[in-house]
């Protein structure tokens, strides 16, 4: 993997996968939980993360079975999978953090900082 940051979908997946390995019914239902029902994965946009990311060395197939006629297969993390989650969501604390340092919202009474300047602007 290269070090630019990851986007919301796979980041939502590697997520999704950090604390149990899970099929692809489960992830999608994962991932919108994460999100709180921002992001909905489609099938086919699922699968073919998955496929990238098992290219990637990221996920691997944990098992498969066959469920009412059907192969399911159960995806985990590596360790490689590990160490990009926990590297992306070093990077993303680092940038909130600063974010936040910036609008001031570490300090008590700033919340209400950008209503005070919209009201100035009103005047």
């Amino acid at each position: 993997m290269t070090e630019r940051s990851l986007q919301e979908p796979t980041l939502l997946l590697l997520t999704a996968l950090a604390d149990a390995p899970r099929h692809g019914y489960a992830l999608i239902e994962e991932v919108a939980a994460i999100s709180g029902g921002r992001v909905r994965l489609r099938a086919g946009t699922l699968y073919g993360a998955l496929d990238r990311l098992l290219g990637q060395g990221v996920v691997r197939v944990e098992r498969e079975e066959v469920v009412e006629g059907r192969l399911r297969r159960t995806y985990a993390l590596t360790d490689a999978g590990y160490t990009l989650l926990a590297a992306e969501a070093d990077r993303l604390r680092t940038t909130a953090h600063e974010a936040v340092r910036r609008i001031g919202l570490a300090r008590p009474g700033a919340v209400a900082r950008p209503a005070q300047a919209e009201r100035a602007r009103e005047g």
